[in-house]
């Protein structure tokens, strides 16, 4: 049988120059990124194997894909992503694996929405850990009280249009909450303070809530600390100041990779009222400072505050201070996620040396269910 299939067209003499071409540009940038690589290797910055390796991280791939990850912060392979992330956009609108867009420009993360691996288990572990710093504080005459910052995604969900978040996040940090108070560790979930606001808590292309948001959250922990029958000291009252609105750049437009665009070809920019807190200078605070410089620790705040960034943004500490109508010592740390600050302050000759007499645990509700990686020896 004759053959009757059409035979392949020969590529022009163009063609053919040009993939060659691109066959040898191809090659020059494999060759550039693999050199820009193995310099990070040779200069000690990567790390290959962590200190407490499991089978389990072996098992499921989460040594490989550290080492992925700080291979990729290589510059070439770096400068290559961005220029990715930036043709995706401007194309496709597409924002990347770590945010997702909403509805009217509202950025989301997708950490938020994501269900973790052994998720009960490593919820059930941190509250153990909370419980024993409980504990510890306890002995020492130290009070605890533990507030859960809700998902952007749960507050603002009326923003997310297409996206979905999992039914099965519905109640975890309600339950987490409740686990806690159970085991005699004063909890509060911050959801039913933040939802009746909805996406006014928070900020449209960042993470974190807005001053709305860290305001009704400041005042509705102060709320708890007084049902406590605690009073925070020394006293102090706090004058605010609106300032004029300012473009703030979101996290989220940083972690999708296009904060360096120029502004016009990035997500839609945010507009933000910030506020400035000043201490009312009195005559009684007048008197309370000599009185510092005399006995030394006598007048330092009495409550302390770990946490993560949200405790750091939105002027919540200043929010928090005037409500509770006293100072308070913010030893919060940006991507601290659930155990770091508390890791750093604990081991602290701030803690060690003048300990307060109440500790405000701030931990955002994404952080309920991931692994527990950096353990607070201090507790245990």
């Amino acid at each position: 049988m004759p053959d009757s299939s059409p035979k392949p067209a020969m590529p022009s003499e163009f063609t053919t120059r040009i993939s060659t071409l691109s066959g040898w540009v191809f090659c020059a940038f494999l060759l550039v990124s693999f050199a820009s690589a193995a310099w990070l290797l040779i200069s000690g910055k990567v790390e290959l194997l962590p200190p407490n390796l499991t089978q389990d991280q072996v098992l499921h791939g989460e040594v490989t894909h550290k080492i992925a990850k700080q291979l990729s912060m290589a510059v070439v392979p770096e400068r290559a992503a961005d220029l990715e992330r930036a043709a995706s956009w401007l194309a496709f609108h597409d924002t990347g694996a770590r945010v997702r867009p909403g509805c009217d420009g509202w950025l989301f993360l997708t950490d938020e929405m994501r269900i973790n691996r052994h998720a009960q288990d490593n919820a059930e572990a941190k509250a153990a850990v909370v419980h024993a710093v409980q504990q510890r504080l306890a002995k020492q005459g130290i009070e605890l009280l533990v507030a859960v910052v809700p998902d952007k995604s749960r507050i603002a969900a009326s923003q997310l249009c297409d996206l979905r978040r999992p039914a099965q996040l519905q109640h975890r940090a309600q339950a987490w909450v409740d686990g806690l108070n159970k085991a005699g560790v004063k909890a509060l979930d911050l959801a039913p303070t933040l939802q009746p606001l909805g996406a006014e808590a928070f900020l449209r292309t960042d993470t974190h809530w807005s001053e709305i948001g860290s305001s009704a959250a400041a005042k509705a922990i102060a709320q708890q600390i007084q049902a406590l029958g605690f009073s925070a000291t020394p006293p102090t009252e706090y004058d605010r100041t609106v300032q004029s609105p300012a473009r703030r750049p979101g996290d989220l437009v940083h972690l999708a990779g296009l904060d360096w665009l120029p502004l016009r070809s990035q997500p839609a920019p945010e507009s933000v009222t910030a506020s400035e807190f000043t201490e009312k200078q009195t005559q009684a605070s007048s008197e309370g400072d000599s009185l510092d410089d005399l006995f030394g620790d006598d007048n330092l705040p009495n409550v302390a505050l770990i946490g993560t960034s949200f405790s750091r943004n939105s002027n919540f500490v200043g929010f928090l201070q005037q409500a509770l109508r006293a100072p308070v010592g913010n030893f919060s740390k940006d991507g601290g996620e659930f155990s770091g600050a508390a890791n750093v302050y604990f081991s602290n000759s701030a803690f060690k040396d003048t300990p307060p007499k109440l500790v405000i645990w701030e931990i955002p509700e994404r952080d309920l269910q991931t692994p527990y990686s950096e353990v607070i020896k201090w507790a245990e």
